[in-house]
């Protein structure tokens, strides 16, 4: 079969299916967008916090581009330039961590951080519905990957139980970026400390969001999983860990190796980003307060997050209401 008409079989079926999504050009400013001509609220965008507009993130991300629009390579051949380094520094400072290593995204982050910890040999119980990326890690490793029931802790109980001459690792999203409900964290962290097993939580959309108390930023989670592209309005991944867990990604991760570092001005962003964060803790309160408004008034569960799944039907439903 020719690729263009592999490619025409499969979005036939994709068609049939009501599964078929094409991007839209969507000119955004804050919540206001614009998409053909139109004025439109969006509710859909993860920039939390409205930090991707904030003037005082502009204005550093504009100044950091006098450095130059490219980081050059990667890091291990031309080395990181000095905002990588104080992003890194102050992140997990900020997460209560020893060291953070960056990434080009947080769905590189997870595909170099898992291979780099467990392989054939080894085992990974992970959520049922844990973020694509996450899968991805798991399937690339080469260990024996085992799916439990969302949030089903006597499911992943009877995984661990399981003989194993290997490493066990636990990969679980803090806040599922679907349904919007929350990890049981102390939970997990109990079942990982009695079976030794590591524990790997991608918290993505909770990181500046539920950060009191509340998230997996205020427990002891070997492995944190964060992203610059949600509360921090910015772009690129991470992960806070150990100051050796750290070194020995900077040498094994691929998807730190061989991919070219984080523009200046990305990072400068982020930086500015989380010190608006840092500087204004009630700014972090208001998304889930009006997720929960939100609910209150389309009488819909009250919300966990800032996330609200709207479960209207059918798939061909679903792209209508989004169109």
């Amino acid at each position: 079969m020719r690729l263009d008409e592999f490619a025409q079989t499969k979005l036939r079926g994709l068609e049939n299916r009501g599964l078929a999504r094409t991007p839209a050009t969507t000119t955004r400013h804050g919540v206001q967008v614009t998409r053909q001509g139109r004025p439109l609220i969006s509710f859909c965008c993860n920039d939390y916090l409205g930090l991707a507009h904030d003037p005082r993130v502009l204005a550093a991300a504009k100044e950091a581009a006098e450095q130059g629009a490219g980081a050059g390579a990667a890091r291990l051949v031309t080395g990181g330039h000095p905002g990588i380094e104080e992003f890194e520094n102050r992140i997990a400072t900020f997460l209560g961590r020893e060291a953070s290593v960056s990434f080009g995204s947080g769905f590189l982050t997870n595909l170099g951080v898992i291979p780099s910890l467990v392989g054939p040999g080894d085992r990974i119980c992970i959520d049922a519905l844990a973020h694509a990326s996450l899968w991805a890690g798991a399937k690339l490793s080469g260990a024996e990957v085992l799916a439990y029931g969302h949030n089903d802790l006597q499911a992943l109980r009877d995984h661990l139980k399981q003989p194993l001459r290997g490493q066990s690792l636990i990969l679980t999203e803090g806040v599922f970026s679907m349904d919007g409900d929350l990890a049981p964290l102390p939970a997990l962290i109990q079942l990982a400390s009695e079976f030794e097993a590591w524990l790997l939580v991608d918290d993505a959309h909770g990181l500046g969001v539920l950060n009191q108390g509340k998230g997996a930023a205020d427990l002891d989670i070997p492995l944190l999983v964060g992203t610059c592209s949600k509360a921090l309005g910015s772009y690129g991944g991470f992960v806070t860990t150990s100051k050796n867990v750290a070194k020995l990604l900077h040498a094994r991760a691929r998807s730190f190796v061989y991919t070219t570092a984080l523009p200046p001005m990305v990072v400068a962003a982020s930086l500015a980003a989380l010190a608006v964060v840092a500087a204004e803790p009630e700014r972090t309160l208001r998304p889930l307060a009006r997720a929960l408004q939100f609910t209150r008034l389309l009488g819909l569960p009250l919300a966990q997050s800032a996330i609200v799944p709207w479960i209207v039907g059918s798939p061909e439903r679903a792209l209508a209401a989004q169109r």
